[in-house]
């Protein structure tokens, strides 16, 4: 299991509060699941302090793939939502224009109807299925060329019609499945998080208020990397590794883009929005948003995918360091590159 915890940058902060935390999980992880019956005594805080590591770690992990199932729902729903309101303006302004059209036919029959009589021509034009009439050929050497043409034009008018409202219709229902979908995703998200924090608040109060310092370091009190003569790939990429420090610091939030939280996919779709170039929200998505390089050839602004199923992003600044939303209860901040297992790297 790969820990989320801080790999590098071992300032004073770092290292009294993970060996604090650490002890005080282990405590927590016996006092919550008791000790094995034929264990050494001695091993029993190093078991207990790897278990309870893990499993916290492990739920942070299930929660941030869950985020991004979550992130990626959202960002179909709104898709959606936006597709819907399109064809809704598209259907109106179609059945204007066949009620334009049968309001015209309309006045021409009541002329005639004045004049002596309705035309059947004219009743064909009023009905609601005038292609019926046009479809007969001895019929259209019954009307002249301007009725045919009105004819037609009716015709394919109600044909628009009927194909916006299908496609209206099936994307209303596919965008209450969507909007239940993400209802779903953040049942999952919420559930998962409470569960690591169950496990969490089984620790005493001093352990627990050692751990979210811990958690919450966003950096500014330890040896940050050195980033002087490193040196973007594009003027855009310069301009994305600028936003995302300036992010440093900034709180994890599930769901995020920013400004003031962030999630992992959240913090790399608005540092690129702030150089003026839109990527996918999710990290999934955003694996594919350019062209991938070796890691040994990653230049700032890079995306970092991580986890076979990249379910995790950061960007690469430079030096062997990442920027990353990392996981909840933790700040935006700098790591090195193989915090976690990398998947791949991309290029916008």
């Amino acid at each position: 299991m790969v820990s989320h915890r801080r790999t590098s940058q071992p300032g004073p902060v770092t290292r009294t509060g993970v060996t604090v935390v650490s002890a005080a999980l282990a405590t927590a992880a016996a006092a919550l699941s008791g000790p094995p019956a034929a264990a050494d005594p001695g091993e029993r805080p190093a078991a207990g302090r790897e278990a309870a590591t893990a499993r916290v770690d492990k739920l942070y992990e299930e929660a941030e793939r869950a985020t991004e199932k979550f992130n990626g729902a959202d960002e179909r729903t709104r898709r959606l939502r936006d597709e819907a309101a399109t064809l809704q303006d598209r259907t109106a302004r179609a059945q204007e224009r066949v009620n334009r059209m049968r309001t015209r036919l309309g006045a021409l029959a009541a002329a005639q109807y004045r004049a002596g009589g309705i035309d059947p021509t004219l009743r064909l034009m009023l009905s609601e299925r005038p292609g019926s009439y046009l479809e007969k050929a001895s019929a259209l050497e019954r009307i002249n060329r301007s009725q045919a043409g009105e004819l037609r034009e009716l015709q394919t008018a109600q044909r628009t019609l009927e194909r916006q409202r299908r496609a209206t219709a099936a994307t209303l229902a596919d965008l209450e499945a969507g909007r239940r979908d993400v209802a779903l995703r953040k049942k999952d998200v919420q559930r998962k998080l409470a569960a690591a924090r169950r496990v969490l608040n089984a620790l005493p109060v001093d352990a627990r208020a050692a751990y979210d310092r811990a958690s919450r370091s966003d950096g500014r009190d330890e040896m940050l990397p050195d980033l002087s003569g490193v040196a973007a790939a594009s003027g855009r990429a310069a301009a994305a590794v600028a936003a995302v420090r300036a992010a440093v610091g900034s709180p994890y939030a599930w769901g995020s883009t920013g400004p003031s939280a962030f999630d992992c996919s959240g913090l790399t779709q608005w540092a690129y929005g702030r150089a003026g170039v839109f990527i996918p929200r999710t990290s999934q998505a955003q694996s594919g948003a350019g062209h991938q390089v070796p890691l040994d050839q990653a230049q700032p602004g890079d995306l970092v995918i991580y986890r076979s199923d990249a379910s995790h992003v950061g960007m690469y600044v430079g030096n062997g360091q990442v920027v990353h939303a990392p996981y909840p209860g933790a700040r935006v901040r700098y790591d090195p590159v193989g915090v976690l297992p990398v998947s791949s790297v991309t290029r916008p």
